[in-house]
């Protein structure tokens, strides 16, 4: 394979569901109480959650006779979204359209609702249109699951044995890899990698007699180790010597995406492999990795075999792995655009295969809901429900787009993390670092690479908004956004300390339609935050982080450092970069509670942006 056609069938990868081969038919009903709000830049849609759903298609035509079009907010990905409510932000002030939605699953989506529902967006007023946020702290809190920390996703392990020497930019690209894994152990609280190239040849070598040599996948563990974190062993790529193609490859590091030429030599690997490990690393040691079989194979750039086959290689592999350690948690299908985990669950259950986790990606929008399936895969086999492991997620899937360095990305990643609380186990970012080669090395400092941090280790606006998550303290309690473009557009997480000492308010502004990464004057919010409950009279010092075009947003210091438009920072702009990649907390004027126990606290919101409120009991 080319690296051209691997290039267009990445970028591409699945577009529109209604392109893609079903495995089934959907059969569930159409949502209904469908209705329609006209908010100022947007049209608010709701409806009656369908149980089943995967997620729901939202429709669009000019015309109450249709013809109806699936919404494309140019996520680059699937079009479907979770959950209720959804705001149009691509229509225009003053132009009407006509709305309809369906239930969608992994085959498809279902049928439309029967009658639609007219919106017409605002246009903006002088002032921002206005939301209120409303946490109560007097009521008992809960465990804030924090699924964006499990797990974050990496260019492959082998990057940290690269010789020191100028990468891009000048770097040492092996140093700079661990210190970013460091980070995001340190400061986003995460515990495992996930990294394609387990099986690369720097990693496994197979002798003449058969036999495999992981003395290079030692050394690459052996540093990954050191940092502290857990690895997800991605069993993939092929070796060449087990490959039916060994020149069918992705990649600039040409990983071999073949099926196997014999597939007990690829059980024999996954049997080995694991066997090494835990002689290595000790057994009760890996028994707490995640083991996942290979990645993406309903893309044909990652898979020249079918889906049948797939579940060959799924079914090889995890009689091995179990044969020599039952306790192992392994899964798949890893897939793309969400595809192949129903059809991968049901093997499982009519060969009694076992599975622990399934896990699949989805870019440019929130992850879908499958509990339905695990659900009823449990249900049907008496075994326990697999858990639900989003191993690639992130705002696109092109490489090289500017929506990765960009504010915009950042209330998205809040807004698909909230989603993803009741409904997955981990939702793993793709990627930590900016070191990164699938399609060529970092051309310059910031290129839309997708790692959280720059090359040199400058934080994005998208690694500051896992981190003020990963600042809320305490359980987690009730919040009311209520406005203008409340659920959809303007969300919110509020948390507490037991004592009411501490109490944090996260509220965003972000929207999946990637026609405004630069920003909408129409879509810009005036937050009134209430925190009732509290005892009257109690004062409270006010702190704020911000996360805007002025605020946490580095690119924007490069582009008035950069006066002459060079790839990378000489030294002094290094220097004015590392100064300016922090994100302090600015103090409000300090707050009382009234006689019923509320303060109130009004913050400016654009669209994008963030606001983390710390109310602190002086």
């Amino acid at each position: 394979m080319t690296e051209k056609n691997a290039r267009l069938d990445w970028e591409q990868r699945i577009g529109l569901p209604s392109d893609r081969p079903l495995t089934g038919t959907a059969d569930l009903p159409a949502p209904t109480g469908l209705r329609s709000q006209d908010g100022t830049g947007h049209v608010l849609l709701d409806w009656q959650p369908v149980p089943g759903a995967l997620g729901y298609l939202v429709y669009r035509s000019a015309s109450v006779d249709g013809p109806y079009e699936p919404l494309d907010h140019l996520g680059g990905d699937v079009l479907a979204v979770p959950h209720p409510p959804y705001a149009d932000t691509l229509a225009e002030a003053g132009r009407g359209h006509w709305y309809k939605v369906a239930s969608w699953t992994d085959a498809g989506p279902g049928p439309m609702t029967e009658n639609p529902v007219s919106g017409c967006p605002v246009a903006p007023g002088t002032a921002p249109a206005r939301v209120t946020v409303t946490a109560n702290a007097a009521t008992p809190t809960e465990p804030l699951p924090r699924v964006w920390n499990r797990m974050i996703g990496a260019e492959h392990l082998s990057m940290l044995t690269w010789p020191e020497g100028p990468g891009p930019g000048g770097s040492d690209v092996a140093a700079e890899y661990a210190q970013a894994l460091g980070i995001v152990r340190d400061e986003l609280g995460v515990r495992t990698v996930r990294a394609h190239g387990t099986f690369l040849p720097e990693c496994v070598q197979v002798r003449e007699d058969g036999s495999f040599d992981f003395s290079g996948l030692d050394e690459v563990y052996d540093r990954f180790l050191a940092t502290g974190l857990k690895p997800v062993v991605e069993l993939s790529f092929m070796p060449a010597e087990l490959a039916a193609e060994p020149d069918y490859t992705v990649f600039e590091y040409r990983g071999i995406a073949s099926v196997p030429r014999n597939w007990e030599r690829w059980a024999a690997l996954c049997g080995d492999l694991t066997r090494h490990l835990r002689e290595r690393y000790g057994a009760d040691e890996v028994a707490t990795w995640e083991f996942e079989v290979w990645n993406e194979a309903n893309l044909e750039v990652f898979w020249n075999g079918t889906q049948e086959q797939y579940h060959l290689l799924y079914e090889k592999a995890v009689r091995a792995i179990k044969a020599v350690d039952p306790r192992i948690p392994v899964g798949g299908p890893s897939s793309a655009a969400a595809g192949w985990v129903g059809p991968l669950l049901e093997y499982c259950r009519e060969h009694d295969v076992p599975i622990d986790f399934v896990s699949t990606h989805t870019y440019g929008n929130a992850p879908l809901d499958f509990r339905p399936q695990t659900r009823s895969f449990a249900e049907a086999t008496g075994k326990p429900e697999p858990e639900i492991l989003w191993t690639e997620w992130g705002v696109t899937p092109t490489h090289f787009h500017r929506v990765s360095d960009s504010v915009f990305a950042a209330p998205f990643v809040l807004r698909g993390m909230k989603s993803a609380l009741a409904s997955t186990d981990c939702l793993a970012y793709w990627v930590a670092t900016d070191h990164f080669e699938e399609l060529g090395r970092p051309p310059r400092l910031f290129h839309g690479g997708f790692g959280l941090l720059t090359v040199g280790n400058l934080r994005k606006p998208r690694f500051w908004a896992l981190d003020l998550l990963n600042r809320l303290a305490g359980g987690r309690m009730p919040v009311d956004v209520a406005g203008d473009g409340a659920g959809a557009l303007t969300e919110a997480l509020a948390t507490r300390a037991d004592d009411t000492s501490t109490v944090d308010v996260l509220v965003w502004n972000g929207t999946l339609d990637q026609s405004k990464i630069d920003g909408a004057r129409a879509l810009d919010r005036t937050a009134t935050v209430r925190v009732t409950g509290l005892a009257p009279g109690a004062s409270y010092a006010v702190g704020v982080r911000a996360v805007d075009q002025q605020h946490g947003n580095l690119k924007a210091v490069w582009d008035e450092l950069n006066e002459t438009g060079a790839d990378w920072p000489d030294e002094r702009q290094w220097t004015r970069l590392r100064e300016a990649d922090r994100l302090p907390e600015e103090s409000l004027p300090a707050v009382s509670a009234d006689g019923d126990g509320t303060v109130e606290v009004t913050v400016g919101l654009p669209m994008p942006g963030i606001r983390a409120l710390r109310l602190t009991r002086a």
